[in-house]
């Protein structure tokens, strides 16, 4: 794992206690499909979800990632998609590399950014899309909804064998603000938080 990212995952696991017990129960849910999948040998196709793609899904779908590797759940692959497609938003980009991710951005409308999370691994190729695109699974895999908008307006999402509200706030609301550069990192580092948690219970 790459250095900075390696200390950054150190960090979010010591503030596991912050984390309210009622998120705990809900981040369980997310937990237990990793391990009844594991228990069996299934591979674990996990893709995040939220309304354009752009944000929070990227963030889970890539914190998700680490927290795979950290904890050796080698089965986990991770995905997202939206019920629209966008891009992945630049804010949201500048975050991840804040937080120690290596990031080859192309640039352009719709950019697939390839984003590495050790120099020794392939790396994860982000862009926005809808969550049934032909490049994500299409049966099998958590649904796991990333924002409360994308949660109303999925209520089914075919081919789940879960679905999984782990609601975020948008950090767009600070777009432009002051306080842009500290609300994406402070939903970075929640959404680390939490997935690292939710993989260390796997056992």
């Amino acid at each position: 794992m790459r250095p900075f990212l390696r200390q950054a995952v150190a960090k979010h696991i010591a503030h596991f206690d912050e984390i309210p017990q009622a998120r705990k129960a809900t981040l369980r849910e997310l937990t237990e499909f990793i391990m009844s999948r594991r228990a069996s040998g299934e591979p674990i196709p996990l893709t995040f979800i939220c309304t354009h793609n752009s944000r929070r899904s990227h963030m889970a779908q890539l914190w998700a990632a680490v927290a795979a590797t950290h904890y050796g759940v080698s089965q986990v692959a991770v995905f997202s998609g939206g019920t629209e497609a966008t891009a992945f938003n630049p804010r949201a980009i500048a975050a991840i590399v804040r937080a120690g991710f290596g990031v080859d951005d192309p640039g352009g409308d719709n950019p697939h950014v390839l984003v590495s999370i050790a120099d020794d691994a392939p790396p994860i190729a982000c862009f926005s899309k809808v969550y049934d695109d032909p490049v994500n699974p299409q049966n099998g895999f958590a649904a796991v909804m990333t924002c409360s908008a994308a949660d109303e307006a999925c209520p089914v999402v075919l081919g789940a064998a879960a679905r999984i509200a782990i609601p975020y706030e948008d950090p767009k609301a600070a777009d432009g603000s002051d306080h842009e550069a500290e609300t994406y990192d402070l939903r970075s580092n929640q959404i680390a938080t939490e997935m690292l948690y939710a993989f260390s219970q796997t056992g």
